[in-house]
């Protein structure tokens, strides 16, 4: 890093110092406030043990199956009642409730924790060797999580009577249908409007307003049929297994494509734009100067 590099540096974490420090009777938070307390929260998971972050991502994997649950119930039932498209729409209403659970429960969410883990990258808290490394490890977690709340939901489903195969057969179609590029920009977008998620829970304090925050962002991602690497992963792995027509290969592109959009979503279209947006308002300021 240049002498340039560290005056700018350290400019950067002056301001989000005071931005910390700052008294305001107003309960809204300044971009900084919000800025400081990301990259806080990012430094966290990454001090954690590797053990804790695999434990904690799957069971953000299986908590996030109850959507799944509730996906799967409602489309059985409502069936005979409206058309396919229909209840692909109704489904946004019970979309939200895994997130809510893992959220609130502050399990570690891959596409969650994307524009948390990149900040301090872009702070030079990290290396970006690191970040790759605690994505991995979360995504491990989750996506193991969602394997194991799968083969339960086959097993019991039937047996209670709540949804059978066919039902997991429909679902896992409707993901998959789109080519390669559709679900890449579509998870881009989920990543995005997941990443926007997180910097609102932030910006808020109240309980009852995250989860109305929480509702509204999921039910949207749901309602307009844009793709989450970690819930379709459950989704689309329940239709491969119950199911000849979904073969593994619709699984591997739905699952490459839907991380890889994800990531970069959150990573760049909030993470980056965010934290630039700050650091060009601080060169200003002390360009005035």
């Amino acid at each position: 890093m240049t002498k340039q590099e560290e005056e700018i540096q350290e400019n950067i974490d002056s301001e989000l110092k005071k931005s910390d420090s700052k008294q305001n009777n107003s309960s809204k938070k300044s971009h900084g406030e919000i800025l400081k307390e990301q990259i806080c929260e990012g430094q966290e998971t990454y001090n954690k043990k590797a053990s804790s972050i695999i434990l904690s991502s799957l069971t953000a994997g299986l908590e996030i199956g109850f959507s799944f649950l509730l996906i799967c119930t409602l489309f059985y039932y409502a069936g005979g009642s409206f058309s396919e498209e229909t209840l692909f729409k109704l489904i946004s209403l019970v979309y939200p409730v895994g997130f809510i659970l893992v959220i609130l429960g502050q399990s570690i969410l891959f596409t969650e924790q994307t524009s948390l883990l990149t900040l301090p990258i872009l702070n030079n808290k990290r290396e970006a060797g690191s970040l790759f490394r605690i994505w991995g490890l979360v995504i491990f977690g989750n996506l193991l999580g969602g394997y194991l709340m799968s083969l339960v939901l086959i097993w019991i489903g039937p047996k209670l009577g709540i949804f059978e195969f066919s039902t997991f057969e429909a679902i896992a179609k409707h993901v998959t249908k789109p080519d390669s590029l559709t679900i890449f920009v579509s998870a881009i977008l989920a990543g995005w409007l997941m990443g926007l998620l997180s910097w609102l829970l932030t910006s808020s304090s109240e309980t009852i307003s995250r989860i109305v925050i929480i509702f509204v962002i999921t039910a949207t991602m749901s309602f307009t049929g844009l793709h989450h690497s970690i819930i379709g992963n459950i989704e689309v792995f329940s239709g491969m297994i119950t199911s000849p027509q979904i073969e593994f290969i619709d699984y591997l592109k739905f699952i490459c494509f839907a991380i890889l959009g994800n990531a970069i979503g959150g990573a760049v279209f909030v993470a980056l734009l965010k934290y630039r947006a700050f650091v060009y308002n601080v060169d200003g300021n002390h360009t005035n100067y």
